[in-house]
């Protein structure tokens, strides 16, 4: 191929995905499937800022077409996204609307029974990003339960998952359940939260009463789905899913770098590239440097002031189809001192060490102490990879 076919080439795919990417309509946009089932109803919405339809919130969109929303409820960073990461978050009013704000990350997980009693119907949209450590997917789980246990009717308008086209990563075993994760699935679980709602009912992995047998069977369940969306569908955010994920390059290398959380390095929080930036003052062979300091969803976080040296991933292409395993290694082997390099906790059990709560059991982080291969680790996970992806198939709403 010359030169000018392969400017050309460029140009047209790039023209292609362009397309491909405005054909995407999130399931909020679908409001001729929902409002017939919010109309005169008293609703219970689950969102947060990335509730987007169009050039709206959603909040705005159901209030201009005259549907009441009786209550607001919101996840880890607050209906606007600007919570910092684990902060507890507390009931409010809406300023804008005056509609009531109920934290579901703050004195409690999830609905009470007296927040639904004025509720005919919950509604649940919020971008999810695909990681099994990401908070929404515990969110949603809880949100689920509270509705089934009040047999409260719930809507869930799907969106695209940004990693939504592979399945990777060690599986979580029991033990290591977490705030980072509940469920024996992947890091990777390639679904929409749409499709893994369907899998937490499907599976009976929710919490439900024993003495209510039909509990599951009779509660009334929709997704609502994307349009034009597929698993290999490659979308772009139209907003930041939370304010340490601000843009594309820190949403894809999440499932990977994420588990520097449970390092002593710096993730990039405190910088502009959360996630994208990864390094630490004592790193010697990198010539990279970022010093992290507070900002807004970000105010503490490790090593703030300091200079640190690593790696700038904001030029380097996250690998498309699984988790960059390498890169950790290669972390690992940069690290001077071996020995301190994961947080410690106090008790010094496997399921304390934060690491292992976010890769989902204790073997990693001994297959990397042991210097096991890239090859080797990958093999380990096969077997939990492939049980995962059979039950997966049963819940997938698209190609």
């Amino acid at each position: 191929m010359n030169k000018v076919m392969f400017i050309l080439f460029l140009i047209v795919f790039a023209t292609t995905n362009i397309k491909a990417q405005q054909n995407i309509l999130p399931g909020a946009y679908q409001t001729s499937k929902y409002f017939p089932l919010l109309k005169n109803k008293r609703v219970g919405l689950f969102t947060n800022q990335t509730a987007i339809v169009g050039k709206s919130h959603l909040i705005d969109t159901l209030l201009k077409a005259g549907i009441k929303i009786q209550k607001v409820f919101t996840p880890e960073h607050g209906l606007r996204g600007t919570a910092d990461a684990g902060e507890k978050v507390n009931d409010a009013l809406d300023e804008k609307t005056g509609i009531q704000i109920v934290s579901l990350y703050g004195k409690k997980n999830a609905p009470a029974k007296e927040d639904l009693e004025d509720i005919d119907i919950l509604l649940f949209d919020v971008q999810d990003v695909g990681a099994r450590f990401y908070t929404y997917i515990n969110s949603l789980q809880y949100f689920m339960e509270s509705a089934m246990a009040n047999n409260k009717p719930l809507l869930v308008l799907d969106r695209p998952n940004p990693n939504g086209h592979y399945v990777d990563g060690p599986i979580l075993e029991m033990p290591f359940v977490s705030g980072v994760g509940k469920q024996s699935i992947p890091i990777v679980y390639g679904m929409t939260i749409g499709e893994y709602a369907l899998m937490l009912r499907g599976e009976k992995w929710m919490k439900m009463d024993s003495s209510k047998a039909n509990q599951n069977a009779n509660w009334y369940l929709q997704i609502i789905r994307n349009k034009n969306y597929t698993h290999q569908s490659m979308y772009t955010l139209p907003i930041a899913p939370s304010p340490n994920l601000p843009n594309m390059s820190s949403i894809l290398w999440y499932p990977t770098t994420c588990l520097v959380e449970g390092t002593v390095m710096s993730e990039g929080r405190g910088t502009a590239n959360a996630f994208a930036y990864i390094g630490h003052p004592s790193i010697t062979n990198k010539s990279f440097s970022f010093t992290p300091n507070p900002r807004v969803g970000a105010m503490s976080s490790k090593l703030y002031g300091q200079k640190c040296y690593g790696w700038d991933l904001t030029i380097k292409t996250p690998p498309k189809d699984k988790i960059d395993l390498a890169l950790i290694i290669e972390m690992y082997k940069s690290f001077p001192q071996k020995d301190s390099f994961f947080l410690e906790p106090k008790t010094k059990e496997p399921t304390a060490y934060f690491f292992n709560k976010l890769s989902g059991n204790a073997n990693l982080m001994q297959q990397l102490k042991d210097g096991i291969s890239e090859v080797e680790i990958r093999k380990s996970w096969e077997p939990g990879l492939t049980a995962f992806k059979k039950i997966r198939k049963k819940y997938l709403l698209y190609e």
